[in-house]
């Protein structure tokens, strides 16, 4: 056996338990800090960052002046009557978190260990057995830490936990397969075919993602395909078309998740100060969701979901 993963430490922005939306049964999904890709509609920016992050919400902002005195920088000031935070002064030392009673400031992100992560993704065991459910790592990117993502798949075997990975693949092909021992299935993002429309929207092309994909479906790995689905951008014919044929090609593909957009990501967008230059997208409708799955269906894709 190999030795005790538990003292590993990493950066998580969140730990939900009670999920049904994340692999099989009822699920924890912790999600991990640092993502490769600069998705346009990102719908969890506060994994983007690999550091623990200020949050930000004017409007629960009490005015007590608390953080004012505390801030050793002087990034927060008053700019036309309203309380302001100046990004460029902040030292993101948290000093003014811990002074603010309205809960306006808030720390996104913090580090823990392995260890702390499975106490509190092992107090729903008795679920995961009665569902079939686990521990889904989510992001971000979880492989982008990857001894910490490594640690935690590798200690939820010891006990006997059901484990996924949410992954957009845009990492080196050893993190892939440094996981792959201990991954039950595959959720695999696929979010445009075009690789010059990927590298426009996300920052970087799709060609490595796939060789990815295509290595975890040659080693037997079970996938799921993840498909966001953005009305504006790539609710395209030709990229519906690619997306069954893809999953067709896949010998190991069990399904495909349509993931409909949602405009949840721009308010935490403002939230962390990245709202400029950030394009708001509709929200997708059900009628619109529906109607991508039986064009999938219609294109030969046996089992496709709302995600």
């Amino acid at each position: 056996m190999k030795e005790s993963s538990l003292t590993t430490r990493g950066v998580i922005f969140d730990i939900q338990r009670m999920c049904v939306h994340d692999g099989p049964g009822i699920r924890t999904t912790v999600f991990l800090k640092g993502c490769t890709l600069r998705c346009l509609w990102c719908h969890n920016p506060e994994g983007r960052e690999s550091r623990p992050q200020l949050g930000f919400s004017p409007g629960l902002c009490i005015d007590c002046g608390a953080c004012f005195e505390r801030c050793p920088e002087g990034a927060h000031v008053v700019e036309g009557g309203m309380h302001t935070l100046d990004r460029g002064r902040c030292a993101v030392c948290f000093g003014c978190v811990e002074t603010c009673c309205a809960d306006a400031l808030e720390q996104v992100g913090r580090e823990c260990d392995v260890e702390e992560v499975l106490n509190e993704v092992m107090r729903d065991m008795p679920f995961y057995r009665e569902s079939g459910g686990g521990m889904t790592l989510s992001g971000g990117e979880p492989l982008v830490q990857l001894d910490f993502a490594t640690g935690l798949l590798r200690e939820a075997k010891v006990r006997d936990l059901h484990t996924c990975v949410e992954t957009c693949g845009h990492v080196a092909r050893e993190h892939v397969a440094a996981v792959l021992p201990n991954v039950d299935i595959f959720l695999f993002d696929y979010k445009e075919t075009s690789p010059e429309r990927h590298r426009e929207w996300t920052g970087q092309s799709n060609n490595r993602i796939l060789e990815n994909l295509r290595f975890l479906d040659d080693a037997g790995a079970t996938l799921v395909l993840r498909c966001p689905i953005i009305p504006t951008l790539n609710l395209r014919e030709d990229h519906l078309e690619g997306i069954a044929l893809l999953a067709g090609s896949l010998r190991n593909c069990r399904a495909v998740h349509v993931m409909p957009h949602h405009a949840l990501g721009e308010s935490k967008r403002e939230r962390l100060g990245l709202a400029e230059g950030d394009v708001p997208f509709p929200t997708m409708t059900c009628e619109e969701a529906e109607g991508v799955v039986a064009k999938l269906r219609l294109l030969g894709v046996e089992k496709v979901l709302i995600g």
